[in-house]
């Protein structure tokens, strides 16, 4: 016996082509039920195909797709247990709140007592007790996102479908949504499956995050696997900030290996990564990942915390760039080898901008733990 959640939707070979074009190719997904799955990547990779599929507006070339153990061949979008928030919102201009929200339940059948009560909870649910006269244009645009995510959530399917739902939305709202999303879900309990190319908002809502690239799954994960061990360049590169260098491995054994990058110098890790001797591969560098201080300074941090040997996970450069983003400081570094390495540091006080300016000379080290090595 096992309490492991079961697969709501089951994605077997799926592939869909429009004429020469394959939009989704060979997808095998299971999204379990209850967690909030993200379909993240570039524009164009195919992520908004496989949710249409999922809803029915799209029909797989190849492959079937189940929901809750049934196979949707022939299933019609309206008879499917989903609903789908569009990136539109899709709000009827010249129907109030309640009768937006209510308006699914007319088509079916649901009247009088019932549908009044589940328009009500459905409101509460997204914050929107108390707006049932309101109209769409007296509303800004998060409270007519909720009023979707509402009249959606008013039916109670098995599955939401959310196409893009944060993104006509300016970035405070945006991100005040996507906590409130990520509540909404561990509320309600039902399984939320969204659509984004906006990493920040699949890290900070998703349970498990698929990265799709060129219509294929790079990359299944939760958001913290998918961060810190990436298992592609594509990946890495598309998730966050992250400094990569071309290497050779000249170590691997299991609790340590190194590679020697050109551009960035040795770098030693304290754990194995199954490769040929002289492979070529990437390091993968985190820019938060690096301390930033002056010469001089680099013995004692590498003795202090570093665990790395003398010659390597070391560099030096001089700082040709600078962003202050609030809470932390992004540092361009043109390394002595010429190439350039991102650093971030965190402002901790009000002053910590303070300390490195455009031109200083400037150390660098890393940590065994945090680079990455990405195999050919």
């Amino acid at each position: 016996m096992t309490n492991a959640p079961k697969p709501i939707i089951q994605i077997r070979n799926v592939s869909k082509r429009f004429g020469k074009v394959t939009a989704v190719d060979d997808v095998n997904l299971d999204i379990l039920t209850g967690e909030f799955f993200v379909l993240l990547g570039p524009s164009g990779c195919g992520k908004t195909t496989l949710l249409r599929m999922i809803a029915g507006f799209e029909l797989p070339t190849e492959g079937q797709i189940l929901i809750d153990g049934q196979d949707m061949a022939g299933i019609a979008p309206n008879k499917r247990p989903v609903n789908m928030v569009f990136q539109s919102y899709a709000v009827f201009p010249h129907m109030s709140v309640a009768d937006n929200v209510g308006y699914g339940l007319k088509i079916a059948g649901v009247k009088g007592g019932e549908a009044k009560d589940r328009v009500a909870e459905a409101l509460e649910l997204v914050k929107l007790g108390g707006y049932e006269a309101r109209m769409p244009d007296q509303m800004s645009g998060g409270q007519r996102q909720r009023v979707a995510l509402a009249r959606s959530l008013v039916m109670r399917p098995k599955v939401l479908l959310l196409d893009e739902p944060l993104s006509a939305l300016d970035a405070k709202l945006r991100a005040q949504m996507q906590f409130e999303l990520s509540d909404l879900q561990d509320q309600v309990g039902i399984t939320f499956v969204t659509v984004t190319h906006d990493q920040d908002e699949a890290l900070s809502m998703a349970s498990r995050i698929a990265v799709i690239n060129k219509g294929d799954v790079a990359q299944l994960a939760t958001p913290s696997d998918l961060y810190e061990y990436p298992a592609n360049r594509f990946v890495a590169d598309f998730v966050g900030s992250v400094n990569i260098f071309e290497g050779k491995l000249t170590l691997d054994e299991p609790d340590r290996a190194a590679v020697d990058c050109p551009g960035l110098g040795k770098v030693y890790l304290n754990h194995g990564v199954t490769g040929p001797h002289g492979a070529d591969v990437w390091v993968a560098l985190r820019p938060e990942k690096i301390y930033l201080h002056v010469p001089g300074e680099g013995k004692a941090v590498r003795a202090a915390a570093l665990d790395a040997p003398e010659d390597h996970n070391f560099a030096r450069g001089c700082i040709k760039g600078m962003s202050y983003l609030g809470d932390i400081t992004l540092y361009e570094i043109l390394l002595d080898s010429g190439a350039m390495l991102r650093v971030s540091r965190p402002n901790l006080s009000r002053h910590d901008q303070e300390d490195f300016t455009w031109d200083d000379r400037v150390s660098m080290h890393w940590r065994a733990d945090s680079p990455v090595v990405l195999l050919g």
